[in-house]
Order: structure tokens, then C-alpha cells, then sequence
């Protein structure tokens, strides 16, 4: 892969080319990618998503729109810092092209910032509660009038593609969805391949899949464009990821490794001392005297995770730098803090978020109501697919505010009731389960 092609400025629907040297400085083109994205009503509802525990009350815990800011602004500062070290390396990008150390910051921090866009309420398992539906319960009957692509894409539903759908799917009004630059559109596929073959390979690419069967096209076009490897021949598509998603991805890491850990100890899930114990590993010097002067709790371990995420951000850009050739060719296989001098240090900071926060009890029985409710909410919209469809049904499909009627096949049709669901709020998919069961009748 190279540089120049892989930093493309296109956007879908473009005839002519943009080129680097020409755009305004003052409205560059991959930073207006961060305010479409920012601007979109599919952001704004991050805002009641989950992150760490669903439908929290406390201020403390991290939402998806918090979360997803956090992660924008470390992908930021890794995409500068690789971005300065790409510059020297080819110094041909900057005098001939005219790319500068900032729009590798800026491609990095709009695909960090939608990275999460796609997914449903109640957090991974509302995927898996989707997925469920259509593999174990009442969607199951769709298959057979579904080919295999199509029906995996329901069974084992993907945030990632249905992220790529919002950002790039036309809708009244908006053509190309948000119109992102190309290369912001391949930093965020984290996974370029299609449902099928499912983990064909232990490479860290083929971990999920990136796309719907819908969304094709779309996404072959942006591959094409910017120059990405084919990692398979045939009937399958699959490609090698575009170098930045690296980043993208260990911002991700970063975050919700420090900040998930915070997350429990200010909610007294996590005993105070283990930050000391666990962060301290990661911070190479740690000011003493100033630690404790800090009378506050959140103070000191927010003290502590920023080093931390200091010391991680400097560690990513290493190694990605490090393997940047290997990276271009497609053929490092995994994440880059896989590779990481403190991987220990950040298993055993997992293990505790793992048995402390996502396997606690407040989390548990609120995934399973999650689970619950987005269950009640598909067969609901599901059953309204039919030819002669009952009074119910017709008032199923306003409560749900149907698009209106089109030539769209059983499989399109399926996708967006997948992504009517998931482009809800928690509150949301809360307030219509209530609704459905007869149990909110005020609206």
C-alpha cells in the first residue's frame, strides 16, 4: 500500500480529484469529516448508550459519546505523532503532495470518533441480542429466503458494518450519507471483510467483519481507492486494513482499558489501592510529593490514568512505526498493543475490570433485561413484515416510524429494522418495549 493513496481526499460522488495542495487550510477536508461526524443524529445519541454499565444514573460513568471523545482525542494525538515520523520517512508526502504531521491527527481522530456510531443500545450485548434473534428465535424463519452472506450478517450482527452503513448509506436529503474522505472511511474499517468466511484466519483483520452484503459496493469502491491489499481471491472479499485503523483501534484500547478501570474505582466497584498497585506499572515516574497533595479520589487516580495513557500513546507509536512497513504490506497480524512491552500490565488491569465491572451484578441483570427488550422490540417490527399485515401490525410500523413504502428486498428490509433498533438510545428501546407491552400509555 502507499501513502499518497492510502491519505485520498474523495468523497463519494466526486468527479473531480482533490488534491492536498489545493484545500484550504482554514476548512481542510479531513477535519470537516470530525464535524459531519459530530453533527450527525447518530452521534448525538451515543449520548445514551452504554459504555461500562447500562442506564446509569451516577455522573461518573462513561457513556459512548464520552467514550468515543476520549478515544478521538488519543487517536488524535497518535495520528500526529505517527503522522511526523511518515512525514520525515517520505519526506516526498509534505514537498510533492503537501500532507501535513496534523492530517494524519485528524484522520485518526474522525474515524476514532464514529468508531462506535453502529452500535445498538445495551453495548456488545445488544449485537448479541440482535444476532440471537435471527439465529436462535422468531427470525430464524427468515433464512430460508435469505442466501448464506445475508443471513450471517443477521445472525452474527456487526456495529462495525452497520457503522459503515450509517456513515455511508443515502438517505432523503443526503447522498452518500456523511460524505467522509475516503481515508477517514478506511481507518475506521477495523475488519474489511465480508460475514463470510467467518474467522477464516487468526489474523487480527478477520477477528469480525466490516460491511453488510447491502453496503458492498460501497465498500469495494473506497478499497479500491485507496489501494488497500486483497488478502483473498474469489467469490470472498476480504482486504488488508488501512495502516491508521491501527491506530484507531489502540486508541480504543487505551481508553477503555484506563478509563473502564477509573470507571470502577470512582463507582467503588474497584478497591482505590488497586490503581495505585496496577496503574503505577504503567507510569515510568511518578511525581510523589504531587500525589499526595491530592485529597481527592477521583483527583489521584485521574492523575494516575493520565500518565498511563501517556506512557501507552508513546508505546503505540513505537511499535506502529516499528512494523510500518510490515503494516503497508498487510501482514502484521495483530493489535498493536498486542505487541506491547506492558501486555501483562494491561491483562491484569482487564481481568480485574472484567470480574469487577462487566461481571458484576448491576451489569448482568441489566444486559438481560437489555437483551430482553431489543428481543421484544424485533419480533414486534418483524412480524409487521407481511402481505396483509393486521391493525397491530400497521401501528407497530408508526411507533417505529417506518420509512416509507419502496422497492427493497426481504434482506433490505430485515437490515433496516436491524438498524432502526440500534440507532436507538438505551432510554429509547426502553420507552417502546414499555409501549409494546402495554405498560407506558402516555408516551
Amino acid at each position: 500500500m502507499q501513502w499518497e493513496r492510502l491519505l485520498s481526499l474523495k468523497r463519494q460522488g466526486d468527479t473531480n480529484k482533490r488534491l492536498r495542495a489545493e484545500q484550504d487550510e482554514s476548512r481542510l477536508g479531513f477535519e470537516v469529516d470530525y464535524d459531519r461526524i459530530i453533527f450527525s443524529s447518530a452521534f448525538r445519541s451515543l449520548q445514551d448508550k452504554t459504555q461500562v454499565i447500562p442506564l446509569s444514573k451516577t455522573d461518573f460513568v462513561h457513556t459512548r459519546l464520552t467514550h468515543s471523545l476520549e478515544v478521538a482525542v488519543v487517536g488524535r494525538s497518535l495520528g500526529r505523532q505517527v503522522g511526523k515520523q511518515i512525514l520525515e520517512k517520505y519526506p516526498h508526502l509534505s514537498e510533492v503532495h503537501g500532507y501535513k504531521m496534523n492530517d494524519f491527527g485528524a484522520i485518526v481522530a474522525a474515524a476514532a470518533l464514529a468508531h462506535d456510531i453502529g452500535n445498538p443500545p445495551f453495548g456488545h450485548s445488544g449485537e448479541k441480542s440482535i444476532g440471537d434473534y435471527f439465529k436462535n428465535g422468531g427470525g430464524k424463519r427468515f433464512e430460508a429466503e435469505l442466501t448464506d452472506k445475508e443471513y450471517q450478517d443477521l445472525c452474527t450482527f456487526e456495529g462495525n458494518a452497520n457503522g459503515f452503513k450509517i456513515l455511508t448509506e443515502s438517505r432523503p436529503g443526503a447522498d452518500g450519507g456523511l460524505r467522509l474522505s475516503y481515508a477517514t472511511l478506511g481507518t475506521f474499517m477495523k475488519y474489511p471483510k465480508e460475514s463470510l468466511p467467518h474467522k477464516p484466519t487468526k489474523h487480527i483483520a478477520d477477528k469480525k467483519y466490516g460491511f453488510f452484503q447491502d453496503d458492498k459496493a460501497s465498500f469495494q469502491d473506497v478499497a479500491e481507492e485507496l489501494g488497500l491489499i486483497q488478502t483473498r481471491s474469489g467469490k470472498d472479499i476480504s482486504y488488508a486494513r488501512h495502516p491508521l485503523t491501527f491506530l484507531v483501534e489502540a486508541a480504543d484500547d487505551i481508553c477503555y482499558t484506563i478509563i473502564d478501570f477509573e470507571d470502577g474505582i470512582n463507582l467503588g466497584l474497584i478497591p482505590e489501592e488497586y490503581a495505585l498497585e496496577y496503574l503505577i506499572k504503567l507510569v515510568p515516574h511518578i511525581n510523589r510529593s504531587k500525589y499526595s497533595t491530592l485529597t481527592d479520589k477521583a483527583a489521584r487516580v485521574g492523575y494516575l490514568r493520565a500518565l498511563a495513557i501517556g506512557t501507552l500513546i508513546d508505546e503505540a507509536v513505537a511499535i506502529f512505526m516499528k512494523n510500518e512497513e510490515a503494516i503497508l504490506e498487510g501482514v502484521f497480524d495483530k493489535a498493536l498493543l498486542d505487541k506491547s512491552k506492558y501486555e501483562a500490565q494491561i491483562n491484569d488491569i482487564l481481568k480485574i475490570s472484567i470480574s469487577n465491572i462487566y461481571e458484576s451484578d448491576e451489569v448482568i441483570s441489566k444486559e438481560i433485561a437489555g437483551y430482553e427488550i431489543l428481543n421484544t422490540l424485533l419480533s414486534a417490527r418483524c412480524n409487521a413484515i407481511t402481505a396483509t399485515p393486521t391493525h397491530y401490525d400497521k401501528l407497530v410500523l408508526k411507533l417505529f416510524k417506518t420509512r416509507a413504502d419502496g422497492d427493497y428486498t426481504l434482506y433490505q428490509e430485515l437490515l433496516e429494522i436491524c438498524n432502526q433498533v440500534s440507532v436507538m438510545t438505551d432510554s429509547k428501546s426502553v420507552k417502546i418495549f414499555e409501549q409494546l407491552q402495554g405498560m407506558n400509555i402516555n408516551g
